[in-house]
């Protein structure tokens, strides 16, 4: 897996130590807009809605968008750099996951939760194939608006897709597409850096 590198060139990562706690400085909406939507094709990138940080560390709408994607900042209190952009059919399902880790649900039990309420009917899923694009690694420089060294990921949701269903393999493949989470709410097919 690649190493994910420090938020810290859009978040200035400026931690002090208050009272035994720790805060981080975030960057100006503008900042975290900017590295938001880098992975989405440019065409795209000023119609997209954005989530991310307000001076209280809390998540927020920065920008109501007019298109079809929503993109999330990461979270200021981590020092990775990750931003992704999903379909906003995507969103109960992205929704769900954030509650319950803001609850304190953790690791697999994310999805273990979300699977089961999605069988159960009451987590909506797309009913379309819907698209994610996402930069881990790399840092953010708000000078040029770029993330040098970060990888792209792009996968399609398709819920409840197999490898049978698909005409995919379920393993990771070097030279094509390959299905992920196979016949759950959270499968989708994977594209390798190379083939985009």
């Amino acid at each position: 897996m690649i190493a994910r590198l420090g938020w810290a060139a859009m978040f200035s990562c400026a931690v002090a130590a208050v009272g035994g706690a720790q805060t981080a400085a975030i960057a100006p909406a503008p900042e975290q807009i900017a590295a938001a939507v880098l992975p989405l094709p440019t065409d795209a990138r000023a119609l997209a809605t954005v989530l991310g940080y307000g001076s209280d560390g809390k998540l927020a709408m920065l920008r109501k968008g007019t298109g079809s994607m929503t993109c999330l900042a990461d979270d200021p209190k981590q020092t990775q750099f990750h931003v992704a952009c999903y379909h906003d059919s995507m969103e109960p399902f992205m929704l769900r996951g954030r509650e319950l880790r803001a609850s304190g649900v953790t690791g697999v039990q994310v999805d273990s939760v979300r699977f089961r309420e999605a069988k159960a009917g009451t987590l909506k899923l797309p009913n379309h194939p819907a698209s994610l694009y996402s930069l881990t690694g790399g840092a953010f420089d708000p000078k040029t608006g770029t993330a040098p060294g970060a990888r792209l990921l792009y996968v399609v949701y398709i819920p409840y897709a197999t490898a049978a269903s698909t005409g995919l393999s379920d393993k990771p493949q070097n030279d094509g597409p390959w299905i992920m989470f196979s016949g759950t709410p959270k499968a989708h097919i994977m594209f390798t850096p190379r083939m985009q």
